[in-house]
C-alpha cells in the first residue's frame, strides 16, 4: 500500500521498466518527425539532441526529488511543497489538462486508422469504443493498466529496434533482397549538406519535436504504485539517457539514411514508411499503421492513467474534488479515472463538431503545458534539494549533475525555447498563439490558485480567533 493513500503496489518490476522505454516513445516521434525532416534536413538531428539533452537533465531532476519522496503527483507534489500550494494546484490542473485534450487527439488520430481498415464503422464509433475499452482497462486495476502498458510499449521497442537493425544494415549493404541503392551515409551531406537550410532551422526543429518527448515523467508517477518505488525511479532515470539516445536519435539517423532527405514521398508517406518503402519491404505502409495504432493505445492508455492520477493527488491535497482521492478496494480511484475520460469524450466531440474553433482552442492553449512543467521541475529542484539535505540527506540517492549551475542553465534554455516560438507566427496553431494561449490559460489557473491560498488561510486565521471568543464568553 502506498503510504498515507488508497493506491496500491500492483505495478510490477517489468510493468515500471517498459513504461519508462515506452513513455519516451510517442505516437508523434512517427508521425511528426517528417515536417522536422522537411525543416530541417538531416541537421533534424542536432534538434532531437538537443531536446533530448533538455529531456534528460530535467528527469534527472524529477528523479532527485521522486527517488527521495515518491508520490502519485510527481512535481506536482514536488512543486506544492518546494514553491508553495500555489505552485503545486496550478502544474497539476494544467498537467491534467494537457493529458485529456491528448486523449481526444490520440482518440482520433487511432479512430483514423482503425476507420480506413474497417469503413463500414464510422469514425466517430471507433473513438468511442477505443477510450470506453481503455477506460475499463484502469477502471479494473493498476495491475491491468500495467499489463496493456507492458505490450504496448514492448511492441513499440521491438519495431523501432527492428527497424534500426534493417535499416543500418542496408545502410551497410549487407540486408539480402532489398532494393538499397539510395541508402548510404552519404545522404546526411550529399544534398545540400547537413543543414540545407541553414543553422536557424536547427531551432525550428526543436518546436517541431520537442512535444514529441512529453510521456517520459509517466514513470515517476507510477512509480508510487510499484513495490520499491525508489529503486524504479532511480532506474527509469538512469537508464534515459540510452533510451532518448536508441530509439530517437538512432531511428531518425537510419531514416536521413535510407533515403535522401529531401525526397517527396517522407513528406507524403510519413519518414519511416518512406524509408521502409525505399528498401522494397512490402506492405511497409500496413506494417507502420500498426505500430503507429499500437504507439495511439499506449499514449491514449497512460494519458489517462496520468490524467487520473494527477487528479487523485489533487484531491489528496484538497486541490480537487475530494471525491477524486477514494479508491475502490482495488486501489483505483474510480471518480478521477470517470472524471477524466468524460472531459476526454467532451474533447472527442469538440473535434468532430467544431474542429477549428473549439477544439483547436483546445489544442493550442495546452501545447505548451509541457514547456511549463519542465520549467516548474527546475525551480523546485532548486527548493527542494536543500529541504531533502537539511531533512533526510539519505534520500538523495539520484543526484542532479552539477547543481545549481546546470539546473538555472536548464531553465533558462526552456524560457528561451518559449521566447523564439514566439517568432513563429505561421499558420492556425503558430508557436506564438500556442505561446500566447497556454501562458493566458496557466495565468487564469494560477489566479484560481492564489485566491484559493488566501481564502483558506483566511479561514484558518478566523477559527482559532473564534475559539478565542467562545472561550472569553463561557468563562
Amino acid at each position: 500500500m502506498t503510504p498515507g493513500s488508497g493506491l496500491q503496489a500492483g505495478l510490477k518490476n517489468r510493468h515500471l521498466s517498459m513504461i519508462a522505454i515506452g513513455g519516451v516513445i510517442g505516437a508523434g516521434l512517427f508521425v511528426g518527425s517528417s515536417s522536422g525532416i522537411a525543416t530541417a534536413g538531416p541537421g533534424i538531428l542536432l534538434s532531437y539532441a538537443l531536446v533530448g539533452t533538455l529531456v534528460v537533465l530535467v528527469m534527472r531532476m524529477l528523479g532527485e526529488m521522486s527517488a527521495a519522496n515518491p508520490a502519485s503527483g510527481s512535481f506536482s507534489a514536488h512543486a506544492d511543497r518546494a514553491l508553495g500550494r500555489w505552485a503545486g494546484f496550478s502544474i497539476g490542473w494544467l498537467y491534467w489538462f494537457f493529458w485529456v485534450v491528448v486523449l481526444a487527439v490520440e482518440a482520433t488520430a487511432g479512430a483514423g486508422i482503425l476507420h480506413g481498415w474497417v469503413p463500414s464503422v464510422p469514425q466517430w464509433a471507433w473513438a468511442l469504443i477505443v477510450m470506453s475499452v481503455l477506460t475499463a482497462t484502469n477502471l479494473v486495476s493498476v495491475g491491468s493498466y500495467g499489463e496493456f502498458e507492458f505490450w504496448f510499449a514492448g511492441i513499440k521497442v521491438v519495431a523501432i529496434g527492428a527497424f534500426i537493425v534493417i535499416g543500418l544494415l542496408a545502410v551497410f549493404g549487407v540486408l539480402p533482397g532489398v532494393h538499397a541503392d539510395k541508402a548510404s551515409f552519404g545522404n546526411l551531406t550529399d544534398h545540400g549538406g547537413f543543414l540545407p537550410h541553414g543553422p536557424g532551422t536547427i531551432l525550428t526543429g526543436v518546436l517541431l519535436v520537442v512535444f514529441s518527448f512529453m510521456g517520459s515523467e509517466i514513470a515517476t508517477l507510477a512509480a508510487g504504485e510499484s513495490e520499491d518505488p525508489q529503486r524504479a525511479v532511480t532506474k527509469s532515470t538512469n537508464s534515459i539517457i540510452w533510451r532518448i539516445g536508441v530509439f530517437y536519435l538512432g531511428s531518425i539517423l537510419v531514416v536521413v539514411s535510407l533515403l535522401p532527405w529531401n525526397d517527396p514521398s517522407i513528406k507524403k508517406e510519413g519518414s519511416y514508411v518512406a524509408a521502409l518503402d525505399s528498401l522494397g519491404i512490402a506492405h511497409a505502409g500496413e506494417i507502420m499503421n500498426v505500430i503507429v495504432l499500437t504507439s495511439v493505445l499506449s499514449c491514449l492508455n497512460s494519458g489517462l492513467y496520468t490524467a487520473s492520477r494527477m487528479a487523485f493527488s489533487l484531491g489528496q491535497r484538497g486541490d480537487a474534488p475530494k471525491v477524486f482521492a477514494r479508491t475502490t478496494s482495488r486501489g483505483v480511484p474510480m471518480a478521477a479515472i470517470l472524471a477524466s475520460v468524460v472531459f476526454g469524450f467532451v474533447a472527442v466531440f469538440f473535434n468532430y463538431a467544431y474542429p477549428n474553433t473549439v477544439f483547436l482552442f483546445l489544442v493550442n492553449s495546452s501545447g505548451a503545458v509541457a514547456l511549463f512543467v519542465w520549467l516548474v521541475i527546475c525551480f523546485s529542484q532548486l527548493r527542494m534539494r536543500k529541504i531533502i539535505q537539511r531533512e533526510a540527506p539519505e534520500k538523495l540517492v539520484v543526484k542532479m549533475w552539477l547543481y545549481p549551475y546546470l539546473t538555472w542553465i536548464t531553465a533558462a534554455f526552456i524560457v528561451f525555447v518559449l521566447g523564439y516560438m514566439l517568432t513563429d507566427t505561421k499558420g492556425e496553431s503558430s508557436g506564438r498563439t500556442t505561446v500566447l494561449l497556454s501562458v493566458g490559460v496557466a495565468a487564469v489557473v494560477v489566479v484560481i490558485a492564489l485566491v484559493k491560498q488566501k481564502v483558506e488561510s483566511g479561514r484558518a486565521a478566523t477559527v482559532p480567533a473564534v475559539e478565542a471568543a467562545e472561550k472569553v464568553t463561557t468563562g
